[in-house]
């Protein structure tokens, strides 16, 4: 996949001839089934599609027992999608021909153009600008191409068709590789998930995965949005994505390669586009409710519960084995994912021991291999448990159950009625199992799981659902302030002034040019006070002697006044020298930094963290896309691994983290507000307070 310029064109009714196509052209048709060129009309032709397609190949009367036409327009019927099976010197000509037909929406397989080289690059953009000015879309190049599975539209030439008439589902996959997506779709297929649509991007010259995905989340006949992604410049596109998703209460279930320097630096070189920060993407989907998956089995997990479980009243797991150390690794996870297992009550665990004497623990609970002989003993333990704790979700260790059929078919009367005497609890049995056991536990409401670990994370993947469809007040959408006039060049005394103007608290601070002025500023501010040199041109002001804290009369800042400008002038004789700041002196409170990054794909990122050795060693920050509200602030500052510190640890005053959490607004709304003329912000330290917070030093880095 190789991308150049971002998209021009958006709104999701645009994609309708892409996904919802009346009659297709397919250009460069095959009569090799099995060719590129020959799959989409196989596909389509063994499907029995009600949507016509029509094979174009000027060297055959026939492809595959179908009329072939010379050309798009000698097609008898009006088309609205053409395939592009052709190689990269004959699609300009194609798409031309598609054009003057009336055609708004080209699926391009051809290779041979960004992907390929500066040359290809040019031929590219040439093609784009001429299907943009014919007001029709482009999928491509270099695609795998799209699915409807309802409408039997097979706009593909991917692999996974090869396993012959698919089920109609509810869950729609976008991926930027087409060789990962068809691999995904496979897997999803295996494990009994069926699809709505599916799309590969490619090149993404113009359709990108975003507005894919945003296009899922608004259609009706999809519940489920499965993406990959490797890169993205449209990351509003993908923000109001996640948006939309979560305002229709559908989730959006996302595994984004290059997660580390190494992996990203593969994936710039693989989709010939920078994939952007991997910090600020995983920020950028958890802000934004995306499930994120690590792996492609942990994806495929995820959208199997999504698919065929419910929204489960909370996040408290229920846990019955009949193997300890299974039990053990359950709740390994559990703990990890964040889920509550309440226990079972005592009177409850009475009534179990009574006929399992050796069953060990409230929840999880092991019934041990007492139960193997006897599967009843095995569900009474279960009914025991649920009645007397109501639970989010229970998972079952069977061990080999599923393997023999006895075991289920004894099983079955008394799972089909706990699933009926439970119907708001979300059931999994975790064993091994042939296909036919898998299907008929499947059948009676309960999902399966090979590996209890998995099964936990993507119940815990379902917990976090009631509370992302809750969350109404992720972003701040009040109208924001003016933008404000940045200088070129802006010190640190200027950037605090400009952040104060902004309605940031900062210690009172002002410029002396004097010694005299600087006493009388003191006196003003109270002593003690904090004096640096300023100067535009000297960014470490304490490595060059121009820092004194601690003046406490008049004497300490004659002689601070005069040390901190003799120091700067023989270390930077060059330097503008503006005088000197005083500065109002803070003591006490938890040092905390505050920021904000223009980043290239999202836009405004603000940042709050622990400073000092919280924030250079340990990098205990948490980011959001800006302007953020306050609701979403408290989460932020709530989720440091350090937040206890802030909490009042060890008997310590409690921060007032309102506050911090009203500075973080204010600085998030000043940065939305910038837009592009602000590359970046720091507050460092922001010294939160038992009552307030108070900024002490701060940069801001306009653009360019």
């Amino acid at each position: 996949m190789s991308r150049t310029s971002p998209p021009e064109v958006s709104g999701k009714a645009d994609l309708m001839a892409l996904f919802r196509p009346r009659a297709i052209a397919l250009v460069g048709a095959s009569d090799d089934p099995f060719k590129i060129g020959g799959r989409p009309l196989r596909y389509m032709t063994d499907g029995k599609s009600d949507v016509k397609i029509y094979p174009v190949n000027p060297t055959r009367d026939e492809v595959q027992g179908h009329k072939a036409y010379p050309s798009i327009g000698a097609i008898p019927e009006q088309v609205d999608q053409v395939i592009l099976a052709v190689p990269a010197s004959r699609a300009e000509a194609a798409v031309a021909d598609g054009l003057a037909a009336g055609v708004r929406s080209f699926v391009m397989f051809t290779a041979g153009f960004a992907e390929a080289g500066p040359e290809g690059i040019v031929a590219q953009e040439k093609l784009v600008a001429t299907i943009r000015a014919g007001g029709a879309r482009l999928l491509g190049p270099n695609a795998m191409g799209l699915l409807n599975m309802k409408d039997r539209i097979y706009s593909t030439f991917s692999s996974a068709m090869d396993r012959g008439e698919q089920a109609v589902g509810r869950v729609g996959v976008v991926s930027q590789s087409g060789a990962v997506g068809s691999y995904i779709h496979n897997l999803l297929t295996k494990r009994g998930v069926a699809l709505s649509k599916f799309v590969a991007t490619g090149n993404e010259a113009d359709v990108e995965a975003a507005e894919c995905a945003e296009w899922m989340a608004n259609d009706p006949e999809t519940d489920v949005v499965v993406v990959y992604l490797e890169t993205g410049r449209d990351g509003p596109g993908l923000m109001r994505a996640l948006d939309t998703a979560r305002r229709n209460r559908k989730p959006m279930i996302v595994l984004k390669a290059g997660r580390t320097d190494a992996g990203q630096s593969v994936a710039a070189s693989h989709t010939g586009a920078m994939a952007g920060s991997a910090a600020v993407f995983e920020s950028v989907l958890q802000a934004k409710g995306a499930l994120v998956a690590r792996s492609m089995p942990d994806l495929v997990d995820m959208a199997y519960v999504c698919a065929n479980g419910q929204l489960p009243k909370d996040n408290t797991l229920a846990i019955v084995t009949v193997s300890g150390g299974a039990g053990v690794m359950a709740t390994d996870a559990a703990m990890e994912q964040g889920m509550t297992m309440p226990p079972m009550s005592e009177a409850a665990f009475d009534i179990v021991r009574q006929t399992l004497p050796l069953a060990v623990g409230r929840n999880p609970l092991d019934t041990t291999a007492a139960t193997i002989g006897d599967r009843t003993l095995f569900m009474g333990a279960v009914e025991t448990m649920l009645d007397s704790q109501p639970y989010g979700s229970a998972m079952f260790f069977m061990a080999n159950a599923g393997m023999n059929t006895r075991d289920i078919a004894a099983m079955s009367d008394s799972l089909s009625a706990l699933r009926a005497r439970f119907p708001d609890t979300n059931f999994a049995i975790c064993t091994q199992s042939t296909p036919e056991n898998a299907r008929a536990l499947e059948a009676l409401g309960f999902m399966v799981f090979l590996d209890p670990e998995a099964c936990v994370r993507a119940f815990a993947a379902l917990s976090r659902l009631p509370g992302i469809f809750a969350n109404s007040d992720a972003a701040d959408t009040s109208a924001l302030p003016a933008q404000m006039a940045l200088p070129a060049r802006i010190d640190e005394a200027g950037a605090s002034e400009l952040l104060a103007s902004a309605g940031l608290p900062f210690a009172r601070t002002g410029t002396a040019a004097t010694a005299e002025a600087a006493i009388a500023l003191a006196q003003d501010i109270g002593f003690p006070v904090v004096l640096k040199i300023r100067s535009p041109d000297i960014a470490h002001k304490s490595e060059v002697g121009g820092v004194k804290v601690g003046l406490a009369d008049a004497a300490a800042v004659q002689q601070a006044f005069d040390q901190v400008t003799a120091n700067a002038k023989k270390a930077a004789p060059e330097a503008e020298i503006l005088g000197v700041t005083v500065s109002q002196m803070v003591s006490g409170g938890v040092q905390t930094i505050l920021g904000v990054h223009r980043d290239p794909t999202f836009g405004p990122m603000v940042m709050v963290g622990l400073g000092g050795i919280f924030t250079e060693v340990l990098k205990d920050t948490v980011m959001r896309p800006a302007p953020v509200s306050r609701t979403a602030a408290l989460a932020m500052i709530k989720s440091l691994k350090g937040f206890a510190i802030l909490d009042g640890a060890r008997g310590e005053a409690a921060a007032d983290i309102g506050a911090l959490a009203d500075a973080l607004v204010t600085l998030s709304r000043f940065a939305a507000a910038q837009g592009e003329t602000l590359s970046g912000a720091e507050i460092n330290p922001m010294l939160v307070l038992p009552e307030g917070c108070v900024a002490v030093d701060a940069l801001i880095l306009p653009a360019g």
